[in-house]
């Protein structure tokens, strides 16, 4: 991988299909968001193993004037989804596959929606026909099988294959398809087209809501037409905290937001002035377990919230959890949530509209559930409720799911706008620390920051105990003080992980150029004009 500099835009996506459909549009005269709108669609097509039309998103927008806004783009549970449903049917926990973990409504097309009519304020003229011509040529002529599809393994296996509609889209003969197999869509490409034609909220009001809904009905899914109907992803305001070189932004919650802004905050106290030194990687974990507690005290349907996420990112509360970080020992950690599967893109256009965006089915393909009238595979976002009513994330009908989703976005002082994230659970928050760190605060080229080695503190997939799980590229006397130090080291065999997770970012400067760079563990690259 080598860093690209572009003079006007760029995109950069975990495919290098969905960056070439935002560069085609960006060309085209388009802006960032409907870029963005061409790249979700696509992306949605081709990497069905990491997100779907069936699942969530979330935006950060920030516009000339550096503006920043949120999208929420995140579906509530169905009407049908109560605690005493799950319990009369047997359950102790919600099920990771199959029907009745579809249960919420799939909100990333209204966020669609939402963005669409916001690209159009900010001077957009493309129509929905263009935006999706990508998407819906890719679903219906297919496309080529990514090596990150092909190589994942995913949990569960059986109940996934055995969800409704699954194997007769996504599998050969019981096995997921070879990297290089020619895989086509055709449902899912004429509810692209429906949406081209009738606009995205055909989605969950019109003749798709309709198809969705039957299909959902019918595999006995807890979300109702009516939960469709009453579907709208809202604008929202962002959560920010500021730096002395600028202001992070991120997304408010349900998004673990606070965590990924909180861990930053903390770490510029440490003082560190290293790259990779000791003090660098623990600092940044033990800002992590901090961010957590927090996270995991806080996070919850921001309908529902009992303490306000703003008052973890003030000053004063920021310099006390930092005086109690130990620069020499680890301390306990237990608040790790499960792994997930899922995208994050970004593009920035010629007039300096910058877009952080995120989308997921959260596990590998979701539910599984593969709608046949549409071809829709729902995603499984609401294993992340609890059947205990006491919970601070307990199934209700309507309440929306916690979500490690989050997109960040930074706006400096002296100008420029980073635009930047990652997938991977509750290493999102870690890997753009990690990324952030080593190109803001320690001068590396974004391409640099990006393909250095990584770590994890929490459960990668298939382990049921919590490791710092590192990249086997450190230098071994850093790996040693870090045992020495308490931290439970598990090194990896591999000097490239995708279970640590896919990052990207751009960069924005004064001039008007983009640098822009994306992981050498995706299938994707930056593209740009």
């Amino acid at each position: 991988m080598t860093e690209t500099r572009f003079p006007h835009f760029a995109a950069a996506a975990p495919h290098l299909l969905a960056a070439e459909s935002g560069r085609a549009v960006m060309a085209e005269g388009g802006n960032a968001v409907e870029a963005m709108l061409a790249m979700a669609a696509t992306i949605a097509v081709v990497y069905p193993h990491m997100n779907s039309l069936g699942g969530d998103g979330f935006w950060l927008i920030a516009d000339p004037k550096r503006r920043v806004r949120v999208i929420d783009a995140c579906g509530g549970a169905g009407a049908k989804a109560t605690i005493a449903s799950y319990r009369e049917k047997g359950y102790d926990t919600i099920p990771s596959r199959g029907p009745l973990a579809a249960l919420t409504v799939p909100g990333a097309v209204g966020g669609f929606a939402l963005a669409f009519e916001l690209a159009h304020a900010l001077g957009g003229r493309l129509s929905l026909g263009d935006i999706l011509a990508d998407a819906t040529r890719l679903a219906r002529d297919g496309f080529l099988v990514s090596a990150s599809m092909a190589r994942n393994e995913p949990s569960e296996f059986e109940a996934l294959a055995e969800a409704p509609g699954f194997a007769d889209i996504f599998l050969t003969e019981g096995k997921l398809p070879k990297a290089g197999t020619l895989l086509r869509q055709p449902a899912l490409a004429d509810t692209l087209a429906q949406l081209a034609h009738a606009g995205f909220m055909d989605f969950y009001r019109g003749d798709v809501g309709r198809e969705v809904a039957a299909d959902l009905a019918k595999i006995g899914s807890a979300v109702t037409r009516e939960d469709l109907e009453a579907y709208r992803a809202s604008e929202r305001e962002p959560l920010s905290v500021e730096l002395e070189r600028g202001h992070l932004f991120n997304a408010p919650p349900p998004t673990q937001g606070l965590a990924s802004l909180m861990i930053l905050a903390l770490f510029v106290r440490l003082g560190v002035e290293r790259a990779e030194s000791f003090a660098h990687v623990h600092g940044l974990i033990e800002a992590t377990k901090r961010a957590f507690a927090a996270r995991n005290r806080i996070v919850t349907d921001f309908d529902r919230l009992k303490e306000d996420p703003a008052s973890v990112l003030t000053k004063e509360h920021l310099d006390r959890e930092a005086a109690l970080i130990d620069p020499r020992k680890a301390a306990p950690f237990g608040g790790a949530v499960p792994i997930g599967d899922t995208v994050w893109m970004g593009a920035i256009d010629r007039d300096g509209v910058a877009v952080s965006y995120i989308q997921s089915t959260y596990w590998e393909f979701g539910s599984g559930c593969v709608l046949p009238r549409t071809g829709l595979l729902m995603q499984n976002r609401g294993v992340s409720f609890s059947l205990d009513p006491g919970a601070l994330n307990p199934l209700e009908p309507g309440r929306r799911p916690f979500h490690t989703l989050n997109p960040p976005l930074a706006l400096f002082k002296d100008g420029r706008v980073m635009s930047y994230g990652a997938m991977g659970g509750d290493g999102q928050p870690q890997f753009q620390a990690e990324l952030f760190t080593r190109h803001v605060y320690f001068g590396q080229p974004l391409y640099e920051a990006i393909d250095a080695p990584r770590w994890l503190l929490g459960r990668t997939w298939g382990k049921t105990r919590i490791d710092l799980t590192l990249e086997n590229r450190f230098d071994p006397n850093l790996v040693r003080a870090l045992e020495q130090a308490g931290h439970p080291v598990l090194v990896l065999d591999r000097a490239y992980d995708e279970g640590l997770g896919h990052v990207g970012a751009l960069v924005s400067h004064r001039d008007g150029s983009i640098e822009a760079a994306h992981d050498p563990r995706s299938d994707g690259g930056a593209l740009g004009g």
